[in-house]
């Protein structure tokens, strides 16, 4: 009778390509914080983390061009209707026992001021005002955000923005974002951000501020 060994391999060891996601169950939050380490702050990989279950992705390269445009987008939109900010580019946010997630951009907005000069995050940082996911190779883990407790999250996935804002502790679906209520931010960020391939990303938001002036969405 042939005995069968299972392989234990470091989770830093395995390869994924660029666009491939891997779903680990059964993962308390030790397991988690320790996996963390092991994987470092240096990776191209993202994690999110919820109910047991660790999710590693590995964004597309055109994952991080529909990324650094809609955040490009949003920083418009604040400064043009006076909103003081602090962005951040993709962080690990984490409730301790419970959830864990890296947005691909997130920006402290009412929260701006508890940010600032704060390099590293820990247990009295709140949780941003508004992170930023682009759907390309799987689906946000939206639990992982309720346990966070974000305020607002926007989906960008096949030419869509999907907004979620959280009220007593779940999200619901909204066409109006709560950060910007007066702008048709549903409709203004797919006609910027598909044209951009097309134009570039220079001249996409160039229209982007041209339409702040005109008001014509």
């Amino acid at each position: 009778m042939t005995a069968h060994t299972p392989v234990v391999k470091p989770i830093s060891q395995i390869q994924l390509a660029a666009g491939s996601v891997m779903t680990i169950p059964n993962i308390n939050w030790q397991e988690f914080e320790l996996i963390l380490q092991e994987l470092g702050e240096k990776r191209a990989a993202k994690i999110a983390y919820s109910n047991n279950t660790l999710k590693i992705m590995v964004p597309l390269p055109e994952h991080e061009i529909s990324k650094d445009l809609i955040s490009d987008i949003i920083k418009i939109l604040l400064k043009k209707t006076g909103q003081k900010y602090q962005s951040f580019a993709s962080t690990t946010f984490k409730k301790e026992g419970l959830a864990g997630v890296e947005p691909d951009a997130s920006f402290y907005i009412q929260n701006h001021q508890k940010k600032i000069g704060i390099r590293r995050l820990h247990s009295e940082v709140p949780p941003p005002d508004l992170a930023i996911e682009i759907d390309l190779t799987s689906r946000t883990t939206i639990d992982a955000y309720e346990g966070i407790a974000v305020r607002e999250v926007w989906i960008y996935d096949d030419e869509k923005l999907t907004i979620y804002l959280l009220r007593n502790g779940k999200y619901f679906l909204s066409n109006i974002s709560a950060i910007f209520p007066e702008i048709p931010i549903t409709k203004i960020v797919p006609n910027i951000v598909e044209p951009a391939w097309v134009v570039g990303s220079f001249q996409a938001l160039e229209e982007l501020e041209d339409m702040m002036i005109t008001g014509d969405f």
